[in-house]
This record gives structure tokens, C-alpha cells and sequence, in this order.
């Protein structure tokens, strides 16, 4: 039994198939004639870019649509003027242009790598991708093995990297595992999205399986079986069977309220980074958007998007939901969110650093536009502005500010909107936990984001391996903060939401219930089972869980409990 990071779950069963590095090898001689080489270099990036529009289109007609925008931001990244300057110097000084390429890339990757926090490093993957994909047109080495799978395949791989997965067809995939990556991982956002189980980080498997082998992969559990018998997998079908049984009861809650036991209703919209997502939110029963990622709208570009794309974006998105909200979350940019065009410097923490509303507020007229959009799209359905990274009542007060001052604008131009536009804070920073009975006095709504809350709360870099085990929202301390945050909005009268990945988590269902939190926020995909989960329990019986729970002095206790809570409603 091998055993990695879960990071979506599903329980796959078939047959290995380790992907190999392709080497793309090439004699590393002196050029004579370096304008020509010059010139096969930028036929090669100019192959990459169309090829990779191609990867994008596909990836936006598949389950993976907003990551299109990951494979469009590689093309952004190796058209940087000074990427290319760097690899144009290197053929001056005689080199041919794949090792040209490959020392510019290399020097870019080790960059990445040596950043503190791992979701940077992770972002060398990207860079590794791109790297491979160029040398294989500059040698003529590409494959497309991906796309001719046998039917339940289980991807065996040090990464997975975007490119491959707008090779793979997810019908005939039942399974990945890899060397690398995190819950937070290219890897594993594409895993999620396609629905197919993944276990990542399992030390060594590349060498502990073999092409053919019958393996069997526990996305929840984060286990695999290599040769399983027949008693394991007679196991393994019947717990499938449980799942497909469990989805078909899930369907039964297709466009019906969100609303307990006791018939207490609850909200229960989606976490979207693009139009497609919110159709997707739409198709999958959600009642309104939780939380709109505006960043994706920003990448994949070379210059911002104006107020006008914005705008209809926005619009279009509430003219989806008549009766729902639609919660637009302003520029979340920096951290993991580079973009190049912002020319944010680099910095040593950036997960601490720059960025968010700290940025956008330093930015004023990439602000204004964006708010302006926000609030002009207001006329069109219930559109609520959302500020990230929020530590500051100033933060708070001058986002309002700005408001203010584009409804003035908007008044004198003639221009609709909604005159209550609803202003809110993403709760995510210790320091807004703690002063959430003073920001409820400031903010329309709350909408607490449970991963970075945890991984700020527990000091621990969410996409460290090492230290996974930090990286828990039943830790004590963190479900005392998410109460806290949740009661100062019911005692503030403001709506309170969720939109980390706490929202889907049917263990955490009760606890939530019995906080009092108004909306739950989950991915498309869980809209359904999150609704039946919701179900199941009333006041009363989520009370008695969350009241032996929060007795708990270790999160082992506390999902022991949770566990067993499972199996034992209604009590």
C-alpha cells in the first residue's frame, strides 16, 4: 500500500500508465549564422503560442474550461520581451537556440524554486512545462499519447502538468497519481475539475509501479493499491457502487431549496473564475455566485481588461441568477496570481506582502474601473462587491469611499445602479477574525475563506507537503475562529458565508448549521451532494455534535467525532 495527499476523491480501479519524460535531445554545437537562428527560435515560440491557443480551446470545450487560463498565461509568459531579449543574447554569444531557450527557462525555474512559500515553487512546474513542450517543436519530438488511453487508465507521473491534461479524454481516465504537487497544485485543480480521483506527493511511485499493473486509488483516503487481490477489490467495487448510489440520490436535490431538517433555509451558491463557470453553476442547480475570482479576467492577457469587457462580464454573469446574488471578489492578485503586466516587484513573502486590496488600493485607477464595472453591472441583478485579504476597518471604509464617489459619477451620467450595492469582507486573516465584531459594524456581509484562514491561522504554507498536517480546518483554533466570525455577523444582522473548501465538507455540516452560517459556497460539481448533506440535519441535532466537538483539544478528536457523526443522524 502506497499512500499520498488526497486532493479529489473517488475511488478509481484499473490499469497503470506511467508517463515517461520525453527528452528532446539536440547536439549543443556553436551557430555561425546567428540571425538565422535567431529566426528558427521565434518560428519555435511562435508554434508554441498557436499550438497552445489549440491546448486552450479544447480545455475551454471540456470540464476544465477556466484552466484554459492557465495554458493562455504560458504563452503570455514566454512572449515577455525580456525572456526573449535573454534568449536572443545567448544565440549572440553563439549558442543554438534550444539551449538558448533551456537556459533562459532554467533560469527562470530556479527563480521560482527558490521562493519561501511552495505555492511559488510550485509555479516551476509551469515554467518545466513549457521548457519540455518548446524543445519538443524545436527538435521534433512531440507526442500525443494522452490522447489514445485505453479505457480506466490510472496516470501514473511525477506532475501533471496543464498541457497534458488538455491531451487526456477524463472518460477514459479513472485515476491520477503523482510524484508531485499539493492540494493547491495545477495537478490537483485540474483533478478536481475533471472529477477524477488523485492522490499526489506518493514518494517514489514512479518506481514502485509499472505499466499494466492493477491498481486501485483512493481519492479520499489517499491510498493506493498496487496488485490488489480480489478480496481488496470486491472491496473497493462495493464502496464504487456506494458512491454511484449516493450520486443518484444526489440528483434528487436538483433545483430544490437549501433548507435543514428542521426547515431552516440556508443559501447555496458557487465559487466561479470565469462566464463559463457561472452557466456551469447555473446547469448544476446553484442558487447564486458565492464567490466570482475576477483575477482570471486579468490573466492570460497583456494589458488589463477595460471597464466596458468587464462590465458585460459581470452583467451577464447576474442576469444568470435573477434571484441569486452574485459576489464579485476584486483583484486578488500577487501571492500565487502573478501577472506580468502589473509589474509587481518581487518580494521575499508575497503571500504576505503586496497584494490583494492592499494592492488595488495603491492602484487606484486598475481599482476604479474594476468597482465602476461592478457597480454599473449592479442594474442588472443582485451584484454584492467583496474585498480579499481584508486586516483594516480603513481597508473597509475607503473601498466604500471609492463607491461612493463612482455613484456620484454614475448619478451625474444618467448611468442605473443598484443605490444599495452590498459591500462585504472576504475573512481569511487572523487579524479580521479577531476584529470581525468591528467589521461587521462596516460590512454588509461576511464570507469567510477557510483556506488561507486556516493556513494564516496555523502558520503553515498550504502547499507544503511537509507540514499537510498543519493545514487543518478541524484544528481547534480554527473552528473557534470561524464561530467567532459567524456569530459577530448574526449579531451584526449581516448575512455571514463560506466559500473555502470547509463549505462542501459534509463532516463539517453540522458545525456550520449550528454557527448560524447564512450561505454556503462550493465548487459547481458539489452543489448537489452539499444540498443533501444540509438535509440531513437539524438545529437541534447539529447543536448536541458542535457542542462535544468544540470540548475537543486536538483536531483528532474532533474528526473522530465528526466521523462518527456521520452514521448517527438523526439522534
Amino acid at each position: 500500500m502506497l499512500k499520498g495527499i488526497p486532493v479529489s476523491e473517488g475511488i478509481g480501479i484499473g490499469r497503470a500508465y506511467i508517463i515517461k519524460k520525453t527528452q528532446s535531445d539536440y547536439e549543443n554545437k556553436p551557430v555561425e549564422n546567428k540571425e538565422s537562428e535567431k529566426t528558427r527560435l521565434q518560428k519555435a515560440i511562435q508554434t508554441f503560442c498557436e499550438k497552445n491557443e489549440e491546448l486552450a480551446k479544447r480545455m475551454e470545450n471540456s470540464s476544465v474550461a477556466k484552466e484554459a487560463e492557465i495554458i493562455r498565461g504560458h504563452a503570455v509568459m514566454l512572449n515577455d520581451p525580456f525572456m526573449i531579449s535573454q534568449m536572443e543574447e545567448n544565440v549572440d554569444t553563439g549558442m543554438c537556440a534550444e539551449a538558448a531557450c533551456e537556459s533562459v527557462l532554467n533560469m527562470f525555474k530556479e527563480i521560482f524554486l527558490s521562493a519561501e512559500d511552495e505555492l511559488t515553487r510550485q509555479r516551476a512546474a509551469d515554467i518545466e512545462d513549457i521548457k519540455s513542450r518548446l524543445l519538443a517543436i524545436m527538435t521534433g519530438t512531440e507526442s500525443n499519447l494522452l490522447s489514445e488511453l485505453p479505457d480506466n487508465t490510472i496516470l501514473v507521473a511525477e506532475e501533471l502538468t496543464p498541457s497534458m491534461t488538455a491531451e487526456i479524454d477524463k472518460d477514459k481516465v479513472c485515476g491520477i497519481i503523482t510524484e508531485k504537487g499539493g492540494k493547491t497544485s495545477h495537478s490537483a485543480i485540474l483533478a478536481r475539475a475533471m472529477g477524477i480521483p488523485a492522490v499526489l506527493s506518493v514518494p517514489n511511485v514512479l518506481s514502485k509501479l509499472v505499466d499494466g499493473l492493477d491498481v486501485i486509488i483512493d481519492g479520499e483516503e489517499g491510498v493506493i493499491l498496487e496488485d490488489p487481490d480480489e478480496k481488496e477489490k470486491k472491496e473497493y467495487i462495493e464502496k464504487l457502487e456506494v458512491l454511484i448510489e449516493e450520486k443518484q440520490i444526489h440528483m434528487a436535490f436538483a433545483n430544490r431549496k437549501t433548507i435543514t431538517a428542521d426547515g431552516i433555509e440556508k443559501s447555496l451558491f458557487c465559487n466561479v473564475g470565469k462566464l463559463d463557470d457561472a452557466v456551469t453553476a447555473v446547469e448544476k442547480s446553484g442558487e447564486g455566485i458565492g464567490l466570482f475570482r475576477t483575477e482570471f479576467l486579468f490573466m492570460g492577457r497583456d494589458s488589463a481588461p477595460d471597464e466596458q469587457l468587464q462590465f458585460e462580464t459581470y452583467k451577464k454573469a447576474a442576469q444568470l441568477f435573477p434571484e441569486g446574488e452574485v459576489i464579485v471578489r476584486t483583484l486578488d492578485v500577487g501571492g500565487d496570481k502573478a501577472i506580468s503586466y502589473l509589474e509587481m516587484e518581487q518580494e521575499e513573502n508575497p503571500f504576505l506582502g503586496f497584494r490583494a486590496i492592499r494592492y488595488c488600493l495603491h492602484n487606484t485607477e486598475l481599482f476604479r474601473t474594476q468597482l465602476k464595472a461592478a457597480v454599473r453591472a449592479s442594474a442588472f441583478g443582485k451584484i454584492a462587491i467583496m474585498v480579499p485579504l481584508v486586516t483594516q476597518v480603513e481597508e473597509i471604509r475607503a473601498v466604500r469611499a471609492l463607491v461612493d464617489t463612482i455613484k456620484k459619477e454614475l448619478e451625474n451620467d444618467g448611468t442605473p445602479y443598484d443605490a444599495n450595492i452590498k459591500i462585504g469582507a472576504m475573512i481569511e486573516t487572523p487579524a479580521a477574525g479577531l476584529i470581525a465584531d468591528i467589521l461587521a459594524e462596516e460590512c454588509d456581509f461576511f464570507s469567510i475563506g477557510t483556506n488561507d484562514l486556516t493556513q494564516y491561522t496555523m502558520a503553515s504554507d498550504r502547499g507544503n507537503s511537509k507540514i499537510s498536517y498543519l493545514n487543518n480546518y478541524f484544528e481547534p483554533a480554527v473552528l473557534r475562529s470561524i464561530r467567532h466570525i459567524i456569530q459577530c455577523g448574526n449579531r451584526a444582522g449581516i448575512s455571514v458565508g463560506m466559500c473555502g473548501e470547509a463549505a462542501a465538507d459534509p463532516m463539517m455540516t453540522p458545525l456550520l448549521i449550528s454557527f448560524g452560517l447564512d450561505e454556503f459556497s462550493v465548487s459547481p460539481g458539489a452543489v448537489l451532494k452539499t444540498r443533501c448533506n444540509i438535509s440531513k440535519w437539524s438545529k437541534k441535532d447539529a447543536d448536541k455534535v458542535t457542542e462535544t466537538v468544540m470540548k475537543c483539544k486536538t483536531a483528532a478528536e474532533v474528526m473522530k467525532i465528526l466521523k462518527y457523526s456521520q452514521n448517527k443522524y438523526p439522534f
